[in-house]
């Protein structure tokens, strides 16, 4: 039987978090790190294959002891204590593939469920068709299986072609404004009071802890603007993912007005799979790309019996 994710009135005991320095194939280090430092948390592994330049701290209801599930996880190249890579072409999703599995091998991880988030769906899915035996099953959060900037701005219901070149020039603008938009970044005061008024651009909706949010944001503003514009568009040269050769379950997690994952391609890449007899269930929440954030109890609890149904299975 699933279990309940823990409310958060009852996660009395502190957060935890190690980082480990790890060396990936082609001699990058990266940073991966893990919710369970001294092996005391009783439940099976995820590996989570992160937004874009994101961190762990925007997973705040991960971090606690009682979550139910190991967590095993990176910081992209060049983010969050991860070295650049010496050739900077290496910034695209097979990359990434490349860490998430030098990241399972160092923790002697032979196949886990991958929860997605964002451009994390994107490695998971192409992890899963690279490496089948490395997967058990596939939680992708506010992402699709590749060619995700053309599903950009899906609330604004764009064409495909406009909303990728619209997405895909913007970051190449914030690749050449670095150097001027860097110190105005790491200026924003990003704190509770922000996250509130974040909450009513409609880019991010109300969250019931804005000090967690604001820690795992805040973290998320160190990385140089112009960096993390090249990651991007390293990531929108990914093609949609073959899912006539994923075979593992799936469930694909949308918020109705996430502007930078379209819930409508989510849906459709659900639907196609299971016309295949593929395990795979559709979820929408109303919420932004934070979706996690904004509605952390029902996110936990879905991946925790999504999960414990992949256990049972096996």
């Amino acid at each position: 039987m699933a279990t309940s994710a823990p409310r958060p009135e009852q996660r009395v005991r502190p957060a935890s978090i190690a980082f480990r320095d790890i060396l990936s194939d082609d001699g990058t280090h990266v940073r991966a790190w893990t919710n369970d430092p001294d092996g005391v948390i009783d439940g099976p592994t995820v590996v989570l294959c992160n937004g874009l330049g994101t961190n762990a701290y925007l997973w705040p209801w991960l971090l606690a002891p009682d979550c139910g599930v190991r967590i095993v996880s990176w910081n992209h190249r060049g983010v969050g204590g991860s070295e650049r890579p010496r050739d900077l072409h290496h910034t695209e999703i097979e990359h990434f593939v490349q860490d998430g599995l030098s990241v399972m091998d160092h923790f002697g991880i032979d196949s886990a469920v991958l929860m997605g988030w964002s451009m994390g769906v994107n490695t998971a899915f192409e992890m899963t068709y690279r490496h089948p035996e490395r997967v058990r099953g596939i939680f992708a959060v506010c992402g699709v299986p590749g060619d995700t900037f053309a599903t950009m701005l899906a609330p604004f219901h764009l064409p495909r072609l406009v909303a990728r070149a619209l997405t895909v020039n913007l970051c190449r603008v914030a690749q050449y404004s670095g150097p001027i938009t860097n110190p105005i970044a790491r200026r924003i005061p990003m704190g509770p009071g922000m996250i509130k008024l974040l909450g009513r651009t409609g880019f991010m909706f109300p969250v019931p802890d804005p000090d967690a949010a604001a820690i795992g944001l805040k973290e998320f503003l160190t990385t140089p603007v112009d960096w993390y514009a090249r990651l991007a568009l390293g990531t929108s040269r990914h093609p949609r993912v073959r899912l006539s050769k994923i075979d593992v379950p799936t469930l694909f997690l949308a918020a109705r007005y996430d502007v930078l994952a379209g819930a409508r391609d989510m849906a459709s890449a659900s639907q196609r799979l299971s016309e295949r007899g593929v395990d795979s269930e559709y979820v929408e929440l109303r919420g932004s790309h934070f979706v996690q954030l904004e509605q952390p109890e029902r996110v936990h609890q879905l991946l925790l019996d999504f999960v414990s149904r992949i256990e049972a299975s096996a």
